[in-house]
């Protein structure tokens, strides 16, 4: 983690990305750094906006923006939950509501306000159905490991053991995985944002560009970005909707089957 919040100073990504990959890494560990050397790390000097084209690269950001915000606020609701010793039904709604608000609010709507001219409302939104379908997926894949987690360390887990933070790290990895697949969807419909390359205008290379000679940093995406966007269809976005919420319903279904077996 240490290398990533270093080295992740020179390169030209946005600040929300940044904090994201921290946070991815301290999740999951060297998994997280070789994520970032991989997807967004600039090769060479110069080289970050054409990098980041590819399409894998760009869910990478998108699914890791997703699990660093979401899985802040399922930490913590976990963390929470553990103090008060609260039910397993409590205590996933909780993680739910604090992982989907903190999400949503902060690290969707909050840092990307830019993208819809500064307007948080819009922001808000904007964001609501992505940060809906990226923390349904999110969960599918975290309950089927926390639970056995939990029966395996007796039915708890403390926040002051590293079998807390072990069984919580290997959970937000299997979402992340379990979430890269619509977030895909979601980038190559344009109804999110993946990675982005934000420059300072002083170092910028081209000098025919329009935003040169202030003082806001100039971000680029690649066009293909928004290439599949009109192709949406509310039946597609119903569709997907529901598959989520399927999805989160069998997380459910492996808890429920855990504790009636255990």
């Amino acid at each position: 983690m240490a290398f990533v919040a270093i080295d992740i100073r020179s390169t030209p990504a946005s600040s929300v990305l940044k904090w994201g990959f921290i946070l991815l890494t301290a999740y999951t560990g060297p998994i997280g750094a070789f994520l970032y050397v991989l997807g967004c790390r600039e090769p060479l000097s110069g080289l970050h906006e054409r990098y980041v084209t590819e399409r894998w690269r760009q869910v990478l950001g998108s699914t890791m923006h997703c699990v660093a915000g979401d899985g802040l606020g399922i930490l913590v609701g976990a963390a929470i939950a553990a103090y008060l010793t609260l039910s397993r039904p409590a205590d996933i709604a909780l993680e739910y509501a604090l992982g989907f608000g903190f999400g949503w609010t902060i690290f969707q709507a909050l840092f990307m306000r830019n993208m819809e001219g500064g307007s948080y409302s819009k922001a808000l939104a904007s964001t609501f159905l992505p940060e809906f379908l990226s923390m349904n997926f999110l969960m599918a894949g975290m309950l089927p490991i926390t639970s056995p987690g939990r029966a395996a360390l007796g039915g708890e887990l403390n926040p002051l053991t590293p079998q807390f933070w072990f069984v919580m790290s290997m959970a937000l990895l299997v979402g992340f995985v379990v979430a890269y697949p619509i977030n895909w969807w979601l980038v190559t419909r344009g109804l999110k944002h993946g990675m982005l390359t934000v420059r300072d205008p002083s170092v910028a290379r081209d000098v025919d560009d329009p935003s040169h000679g202030t003082h806001q940093p100039v971000a680029t995406a690649p066009d293909e970005e928004h290439a599949d966007e009109a192709s949406v269809s509310r039946s597609q976005v119903a569709w997907m909707t529901l598959l989520s919420i399927l999805a989160f319903v069998f997380g459910i279904g492996v808890v429920i089957i855990i504790q009636v077996t255990l």
